[in-house]
């Protein structure tokens, strides 16, 4: 249960990463009802400023003593500092909602996408978690069609900005392309090899399987929020040198047949999407459209040949947003709705 009130004293843990500052900007763009702003970070970024509702609001460092009076702390701050953390700001009183990967797998954590699984928020022990940001725009295409008529098998292929490793990253990209257009050579500190101008099919570490954990929280993840362990799942996810704005080729086989035209009819009215699909015009979605929004944006819809029950999608989504701080500022709505 959450105790409804007219506002709320909301903590953001991790508020001068990437995915920190969009938390504290959605919250803001979106009026939600918030009495209190903490922002809380390491102690090195103890004393520096956050802007929120024309103020400056000085960060503070997290302790276990943060979260006393807290009625929501939004978690950005990674999966070690997750598993210290949330459990002390549960424990005293605030509902958690952590993007990192600490909670995800949990069978008591609920894993939520509002316009996928809002019901999963009925039962929560004061956590819930954001799904992975590939993921998370993934399911919100995929569950009308799924509804319609059950995804059997899922391939996805993903393109993801350098946005999602965090600010450092974003730097080096920056650093790189300059370096290689002065004819310097480029010094990757933050990825094995150089992103500018090329592409990584890897992103965290690799299993002994062969896939990537990123692939297989894809796998996990996607049977967990659509309610079906049943879903073949399998993918690849590649990083590319683009700054936000993750892309995925989807292949979809379903269990009975669903046109591509079917398929644009219900994605056109399903919550959370925008339906952008006219090649013939040049109109498909692409990062530098998508960044910056809170949709998930579908294109390049189209029959799969090989198969009789297949279709291929092309889906785009504001990883640092809908992948992420506007998930979770979405999920807050829903608790004090």
């Amino acid at each position: 249960m959450f105790n409804k009130k007219p506002a709320y004293r909301v903590a953001v843990v991790g508020a001068t990463g990437a995915v920190g500052a969009e938390m504290i900007a959605v919250l803001e763009e979106r009026k939600f009802p918030v009495e209190t702003l903490l922002p809380l970070a390491s102690a090195r970024s103890a004393g520096e400023t956050v802007v929120f509702q024309d103020q400056d609001i000085t960060i503070e460092e997290l302790t276990k003593d943060s979260f006393a009076g807290i009625d929501i702390a939004l978690f950005s701050a990674g999966a070690e500092v997750s598993r210290k953390y949330a459990p002390i700001a549960a424990k005293a009183g605030a509902v958690v909602i952590d993007n990192s990967s600490a909670w995800r797998m949990d069978k008591e954590v609920p894993l939520v996408v509002p316009e996928v699984n809002p019901h999963d928020l009925e039962h929560h022990g004061n956590i819930i978690a954001n799904p992975n940001c590939s993921t998370i725009q993934m399911v919100v295409a995929l569950k009308p069609l799924h509804d319609r008529v059950r995804i059997k098998r899922i391939v996805v292929t993903t393109f993801q900005a350098v946005s999602g490793t965090g600010k450092e990253a974003m730097d080096e990209l920056m650093d790189e392309c300059r370096d290689l257009l002065s004819f310097r050579a480029a010094e990757p500190k933050v990825y094995p090899y150089q992103i500018a101008f090329n592409c990584l099919p890897h992103i965290d570490d690799f299993l002994p399987s062969g896939y990537t954990k990123e692939e297989m929280k894809m796998v996990n993840e996607t049977r967990k929020i659509m309610g079906d362990a049943s879903i073949q799942v399998t993918a690849t996810t590649v990083r590319v040198p683009v700054y936000v704005g993750h892309s995925e080729a989807v292949n979809i086989e379903t269990e009975q047949k669903l046109t591509a035209n079917e398929a644009r009819a219900l994605l056109s009215t399903a919550p959370g999407v925008i339906l952008y699909d006219d090649p013939e015009h040049k109109i498909y979605p692409m990062p530098l459209d998508v960044a910056g929004k809170d949709d998930v944006y579908v294109g390049r819809i189209r029959e799969d040949e090989s198969i009789p029950n297949g279709l291929n999608l092309w889906v785009v989504a504001d990883n640092l947003r809908k992948g992420a701080a506007t998930n979770a500022v979405q999920i807050a709505e829903l608790l004090v709705r």
